[in-house]
Formats: structure tokens, C-alpha cells, sequence
């Protein structure tokens, strides 16, 4: 089949080459791409909700290679929403997904995978996220990014935050913590950094915050970096270009035990959905302020 028509929300729009195989191992076409994210769409987009998004896109399939987009190119339709967001020299306009029209016709264009911003467009300098990446040195040693991540949650409460934990599709687990709109990039990124020194200190055999490959000496590695100015995470639900088409999923914390990498995939997803609750259902009501966490933090560690 050439190409179909597709209609959502009233807004209709062209799904090219709906037989082309995007992971050619899985057999998982464009057409399939895009019926998973109709079928997550309820739960998925306000996740992503006024949010600028940079756009992982895979025209010819994993194997050939894809590219990513931030720029809105000129041919997407005017009802697909966008934001204008500031960079060094000028402003960049990209993508924000607020309905399921939206979402579907991203997945037509073979957009695989979402990374959205910590902040959301209408201030963009002011984030509403903190993210802990905790990433593996190697793919056997899955229960130290589990006990990294329990002892992030622990820090966290006892701060007075509320963290969150999904899988990343990928190779390691994302802690994710909502705030309160307050503090700047910089102001985030040095609580972050702060608080992942700590952790990292309660097992410095397994943990290690060190950006550098070679000295990690097969540590996990918890990654602050993201907290940053136009940097991006990977969204909730959003597949992986990998084989298999792993999904990041938000889990309940009650399933850290239990969690592997990469975890769950496209064909469990929307089952996992239709018998439970996002996890992260609530994750908008429970932004706290950063400010008194930070002064917490600084009695304890004065460094």
C-alpha cells in the first residue's frame, strides 16, 4: 500500500508507505508505529503537553540510520502546535505535542522516538523537571542501577521531594523529580549535582559521577547533565530505536525490584496500560519547592 489517509480529532493527514518495515528484526511497520502511540496517546501526551520536543526520526528503519529534528519543518500542517524557543544567535521553533492528532501524525513521519524539554514553552529558561539518568557501565549489572535508584528515592523524600522512576528503553533507569517553577537551570543542575555526589559516596565502589568514560571503572554512572538549558530526556512511553522497540516506561516504585533493561516493549505496553494506571498519573500534582530542599541539602553537605 502506497499510502493511506488517516483522520484524528478531525484533523486529517496522508500515512506514506504504511507497509514499510521501521524494525525490519521486530517485522514492525509505520502503520504499527503509529497505532501504538494512538493507542498510549490518552496517557502519553500529557506527559508531553507544552513541552518543546526534539524529534528522533527513522524514514528508511533503525538499520538505516535516522536523524534528529528540532527545527518544525515548514511542511508540517498549521494545526500541529509549535513554540519559539531561544538559542545562542537567534530562536529555534519546535514541535509541542498537546492532543492525539498531533502525536499520530509525528509517528506518520516516522518520528520513533520523543525527548522532550525540561521546561515547558511558555518559560522555557525555568524548568518544572529534575532528572537523575543512571546509566550502566555494563548491560549484567542492572541491580546496582537498582539499589542507586532506591537510595536516590530515599535522599529525595528526605528532602522533601517526590521522585518518580521509569526505564529509559535503553540501558538504565531515569529518576525524575517535578518542581515547582522557581529556580533556573544552573540553580538545578548544582542541587543535582550535589545530591548525586552523596549518593554516589554511599557506595563508591558501585557509583561514580564521573562524566568520563574510562575512570568509571565499571560503575553506574548518575548523569546530571540533562539539567541544562534546551537539553533534553526521554519521554514517557516514547519507543526506542532498538531492536525489539523497547518503550521508556514510567514504573511504580513497588516494580524497582522486578525491573530489567530494557524492560517493556511495544507489544506490552498498551495491555500494561489498559490493566493499571500510569504509574505517573499524578506527577503534575506533586511539584514541591526546590528552595527548601536546597537548604536542606546545603546543612548536609556544606562542600
Amino acid at each position: 500500500m502506497a499510502s493511506s489517509q488517516l483522520t484524528v480529532d478531525t484533523h486529517s493527514f496522508t500515512l506514506s508507505h504504511p507497509d514499510k518495515l521501521l524494525f525490519p528484526q521486530d517485522g514492525l511497520t509505520k502503520e504499527d508505529l503509529v497505532g501504538y502511540y494512538r493507542a498510549v496517546a490518552h496517557t502519553m501526551v500529557p506527559h508531553l503537553r507544552g513541552r518543546p520536543l526534539m524529534l528522533a526520526r527513522f524514514p528508511d528503519g533503525i538499520q538505516a540510520g535516522g536523524f534528529y529534528q528540532k527545527e518544525v519543518p515548514n511542511y508540517f500542517p498549521d494545526w500541529v502546535h509549535t513554540a519559539a524557543v531561544g538559542k545562542k544567535g537567534g530562536a529555534l521553533t519546535q514541535v509541542v505535542c498537546d492532543d492525539e492528532a498531533t502525536l499520530a501524525y509525528l509517528a506518520a513521519q516516522a518520528c520513533i522516538t520523543f525527548h522532550s524539554w525540561l521546561s515547558r514553552s511558555d518559560r522555557p529558561d525555568v524548568p518544572d523537571r529534575l532528572v537523575f539518568d543512571l546509566d550502566p557501565s555494563s548491560d549484567d549489572d542492572f541491580q546496582a542501577v537498582r539499589s542507586t535508584a532506591a537510595d536516590l528515592r530515599k535522599a529525595l523524600e528526605e528532602l522533601g521531594l517526590v521522585p518518580f522512576v521509569q526505564t529509559t528503553g535503553s540501558r538504565g533507569l531515569h529518576v525524575v523529580v517535578p518542581i515547582e517553577r522557581r529556580q533556573g537551570f544552573d540553580e538545578v543542575r548544582s542541587f543535582a549535582h550535589t545530591l548525586a555526589e552523596e549518593v554516589a559516596s554511599m557506595a563508591p565502589d558501585e557509583r561514580t559521577t564521573e562524566a568520563r568514560k574510562d575512570k568509571r571503572e565499571g560503575r553506574v554512572f548518575i548523569d546530571v547533565q540533562r539539567n541544562a538549558y534546551a537539553q533534553t530526556s526521554v519521554a514517557s512511553y516514547s519507543v526506542r530505536a532498538l531492536p525489539g522497540a523497547p518503550v521508556a516506561t514510567p514504573l511504580a516504585w513497588g516494580e524497582l525490584g522486578g525491573a530489567r533493561s530494557p524492560g517493556f516493549k511495544v507489544a506490552d505496553v498498551p495491555a500494561r496500560l489498559s490493566s493499571n494506571r500510569d504509574p505517573w498519573e499524578d506527577i503534575g500534582d506533586c511539584a514541591r519547592p526546590l528552595g527548601k530542599a536546597m537548604q536542606k541539602l546545603a546543612k548536609r553537605s556544606p562542600a
